[in-house]
């Protein structure tokens, strides 16, 4: 509900407010359209430090980013 605390508006005034409330309303509530799409979990960073890391060694550079 919108209550006019001050002055007194005419019926094209009080219009053209409302219209612009409801554009802004409808904006918010959709999602915008150059939004970038989801992440795949393939490059989730959370996915590599999940595990534990290699061990020292000669070929511990080589799983630091292929766990498993």
């Amino acid at each position: 509900m919108i209550k006019v605390v001050r002055g007194n508006p005419t019926p094209e005034e009080l219009a053209a407010a409302l219209a612009v409330v409801r554009a802004r309303a409808a904006a918010a509530a959709t999602p915008p359209s150059g939004a970038p799409a989801a992440r795949d979990s393939w490059a989730d960073p959370a996915r590599i430090a999940a595990h534990r890391l290699p061990q020292p060694g000669p070929t511990a550079w080589a799983r630091t980013y292929w766990p498993g």
